[in-house]
Parts: C-alpha cells; sequence; structure tokens
C-alpha cells in the first residue's frame, strides 16, 4: 500500500496518549473518551469546514487514502466524526465539575524543526488562570512545562474541547499535550501519570481519595499535529 509509511507515524495516531489518559481516569476516577480511528480517516479536533479536517498532504508527501473522495465516503467518515463528538457531549452533560480536559502528544522533532525541549505543554485559549495554575504545579513535580507549547489553544487547534466545554455550561477548557518519547516510554509514562495525577489535584483541586469533584473527560484524538 502507498500510505504504509504512515503507519505508527505522529501522523496517523497520538503516540502514547492513550495509555497515559486511561491510566489517570483511572486514578481519578473520572472518564475518558477516546477515539477508536486515526486522524487520517478523520480528525476529531477539526471542525466540519476546516481543511485539514481530512488530511491530503503529510511532511510534504500526498496521502493517497484521502485524495478524490466521493460523497458516500465523506460522509462515512463524518458518521464517525458526529459518533465520537456525541458521546463526548454525553460525557460531559452527565458529570458534574468545571473543567474539561482534552489529551494528546505530540512528536520530538517535527518535519525538519529543532528539537523540542518541552516535555509537557499546557494549552488554553480563554482559561488563562486555570491553566497557568496546572503549569505551575507540574514544574513543582519536576516536569519541564509551557503554556501554549508547542502550539497555541488560541489558533484554533483546541475546536473539540471549547467546543464540549461550552456546551456543557461554559466550563473550562484546557489541553494537555505530552511529548511523545515520554508518553511512549513504560518507565518514563509511570512516573509522568504519577506526575500529572498530582499536579491536577493540586491546581485543579480534586479530592485525594479518588473522588472526583470536576468533569474530566480526556477527549483523546490520535495525534492531529505531530
Amino acid at each position: 500500500m502507498a500510505d504504509r509509511w504512515l503507519v505508527g507515524t505522529h501522523w496517523a495516531w497520538d503516540i502514547g496518549i492513550g495509555e497515559i489518559t486511561l491510566q489517570l481516569a483511572e486514578r481519578l476516577g473520572l472518564t475518558s473518551v477516546l477515539a477508536g480511528f486515526s486522524r487520517l480517516v478523520i480528525d476529531p479536533n477539526r471542525a466540519p469546514d476546516d481543511p485539514t479536517l481530512i488530511r491530503t498532504e503529510a511532511h510534504g508527501r500526498e496521502i493517497l487514502l484521502n485524495q478524490g473522495l466521493g460523497a458516500a465516503e465523506r460522509n462515512r467518515r463524518m458518521a464517525l466524526w458526529d459518533a465520537w463528538h456525541a458521546s463526548a457531549e454525553e460525557v460531559v452533560r452527565r458529570e458534574p465539575g468545571r473543567v474539561v480536559l482534552s489529551m494528546h502528544s505530540f512528536t520530538p522533532y517535527y518535519e525538519d524543526h529543532e528539537p523540542r525541549i518541552v516535555e509537557v505543554g499546557v494549552l488554553f485559549d480563554r482559561d488563562e488562570a486555570v491553566a497557568g495554575a496546572l503549569a505551575q504545579a507540574l514544574a513543582a513535580e519536576g516536569i519541564r512545562v509551557a503554556l501554549n507549547e508547542p502550539y497555541s489553544g488560541k489558533q484554533g487547534l483546541m475546536y473539540s474541547v471549547e467546543r464540549h466545554a461550552a456546551a456543557g455550561g461554559g466550563r473550562v477548557a484546557l489541553e494537555l499535550e505530552v511529548r511523545q518519547d515520554l508518553a511512549d516510554d513504560p518507565f518514563v509514562r509511570r512516573r509522568l501519570v504519577t506526575a500529572i495525577e498530582r499536579a491536577l489535584r493540586a491546581s485543579l483541586l480534586l479530592p485525594r481519595d479518588g473522588s472526583s469533584s470536576g468533569s474530566w473527560p480526556p477527549d483523546v484524538e490520535p495525534d492531529r499535529r505531530g
């Protein structure tokens, strides 16, 4: 298959973040909603009118799977997109709390750019104060953290979490980006999960007994940006 070079790459899925999210959700007693399809099929973190909703190229090469799609195939993919968002909406609606958190991962090297030294990014658009508190708590755990890195939440790249936070009564919308070399290493990942759990409890005032007064459905999508 001509697109086989994409299998297992950051273009196809969010490497390591599914495991982190499931472990965090279990520890915190919260609900996660994971996409069961690749972002190469359709990207749940893009608006329906976004030109990268169905990506046609990666690293300067055509994605043949996505060239010249007809209406029937586009509708089939949109049905997946709609079903995922309906599930996320249901979770946010039924669970109490003030925060909706989206979980993603990013590649240590993006195309020909310099290596990324940030380990965890906290993305936000409107909710800078809460994002700052979480970033400070992560830094206190020894994590190299930055706000709106390696992407900015102010560039329209938080579509899913912003949509569902707004539908949930104007809740706080945040996104965590974890570097993939860390997320994919089971030993590093174990330490990361513990550190992120402690930071979330400290900054979002989650109780320490595993119960939750906050809503936290991480909408994990296959890596949509890298």
